[in-house]
């Protein structure tokens, strides 16, 4: 092993024919007890015959085998640590000694560069206390009621409200009469607060059930012929040169009303019986939302400390030309394009940087992750995904199904590993600085950049 520089290495290995020779005939041997030749008996082919057909193939598959051992060894027991893929040297090239039979290979390696981060006490960075306002229990408490609504049916529409009507159109002549055999459409649903164009939205207002109105859908929603297609149950391009008025007849109007705030939606959205007051309910929506402000807040300082290390540590230097060659021979590999490995290049070196300073801090904290730890996380990500759609009384042994399918999958599982990883490295150094804590709203916490 030579070092061209600190953050590269020459590897020359020399492969001599007492290396590979005796696993070569070895191979040979039982080639010939295999081999199905015609006009010879099974283990009787001449081995001249088994060297000439395979003799060069097995050498060569016994000589890759001997050089891959060989670094693998070379490597793990001088404890040298390579980045990316060893690579055939650009520079130096394979060498052949037909006198001894000897082969010479050049490799050329990326080296971590040397650095050391430590963190301790002295260093001090900022944690964000994010309190959970009355406002926010407020938006909460608005989202739930509104997701345990329902609809019901009301007697007259109101643009104010989300409400729904159902109705017959009928397209007119020019006079305003039904038009025989024109275009008929039976329980069309239609929400007039999305149309586009105030004088026609303004024909549907305060409208009761069986009123008539006229209304012309092209005007209705210009330049978007496929609102009116759908609202027809057409084709777009049958309704491009459309500019009749229709008649739409209300057979029905229902409006969504979001739940009431009482002990039936308390029951609902929580074990029932645990909670039987507003104020109990206000409570039990914080305490769910704590856990999560506190990951947001686990999450930025996470970030912070990330920052903080890479500038305690400073610029650091890389076998840019060979990690580059990497790249390239990785895309080629996946049948990608490796255009934009230039583009790419500082944000995949400013990814490596963090990724060798966070080895060197799990290693010098001691932190272990186990197998259920990382249950833990995806039984969190679970419980948050549920969350996000009101879903808060979920059963753990539910939970425990979900977060198991989330870890059959293997591209999950290794998303799921890294963020257990991030996540008790998060922890491990709340411990381990100094911190300055700054209680804040979440939308304080949002303007922080």
């Amino acid at each position: 092993m030579e070092n061209p520089d600190k953050v590269s290495g020459l590897l020359t290995i020399v492969v001599e024919e007492n290396d590979y020779k005796s696993k070569v005939e070895q191979k040979l041997k039982e080639y010939r007890r295999k081999a199905n030749v015609p006009g010879f008996r099974p283990g009787q082919v001449p081995m001249g015959f088994i060297k000439r057909q395979y003799g060069e193939l097995i050498q060569r598959d016994e000589i890759g085998s001997i050089v891959n051992d060989s670094i693998n060894k070379y490597l793990q027991e001088n404890k040298i640590g390579v980045l990316g893929t060893i690579l055939p040297s650009e520079t130096h090239q394979m060498e052949v000694s037909d006198t001894d039979k000897s082969y010479t290979f050049y490799f050329d390696l990326a080296l971590p560069p040397q650095f050391s981060i430590d963190l301790s006490k002295k260093d001090h960075i900022t944690y964000y206390d994010i309190e959970v306002s009355d406002d926010i229990i407020d938006q909460q408490v608005s989202m739930i009621a509104s997701q345990n609504g329902k609809y019901e049916n009301v007697e007259q529409f109101d643009t104010s409200k989300p409400d729904r009507m159902v109705g017959d159109l009928r397209q007119l002549d020019e006079e305003g009469n039904t038009l025989e055999d024109g275009i008929t459409v039976a329980d069309v649903s239609l929400m007039p607060q999305y149309i586009k164009v105030e004088e026609q939205k303004a024909l549907f207002e305060n409208a009761k059930l069986g009123d008539i109105i006229q209304f012309n859908p092209k005007k209705a929603y210009p330049d978007n012929d496929a609102e009116v297609a759908a609202l027809l149950k057409m084709k777009k391009e049958e309704v491009a040169d459309l500019t009749s008025d229709f008649s739409f007849q209300v057979t029905s109007i229902t409006r969504y009303t979001p739940a009431v705030v009482d002990q039936q939606l308390f029951d609902k959205v929580f074990e029932p019986g645990t909670v039987t007051t507003e104020e109990e309910f206000r409570q039990e929506i914080a305490k769910g939302l704590k856990p999560q402000f506190v990951s947001e807040a686990d999450y930025r300082f996470y970030e912070d400390v990330r920052k903080y290390a890479e500038e305690k540590v400073g610029e650091l230097e890389f076998a840019e030309d060979i990690l580059k060659r990497v790249m390239r021979l990785r895309l080629k590999e996946e049948k990608k394009d490796d255009a934009s490995v230039d583009d790419n290049f500082d944000a995949s070196l400013k990814m490596l940087k963090w990724h060798l300073i966070k080895e060197q801090l799990v290693e010098k904290t001691g932190m272990q992750v186990t197998d259920d730890d990382v249950k833990l996380t995806a039984k969190a990500m679970a419980r948050a995904q549920f969350a996000q759609y009101g879903m808060n009384n979920i059963p753990d042994d539910y939970l425990e199904k979900y977060a198991g399918d989330l870890l059959k999958d293997e591209k999950s599982k290794e998303g799921i590993v890294d963020r257990t990883v991030d996540n008790i490295l998060a922890q491990t150094l709340k411990n381990t600085v100094t911190l300055d804590v700054k209680k804040v709203t979440m939308e304080e916490f949002q303007q922080i950049k």
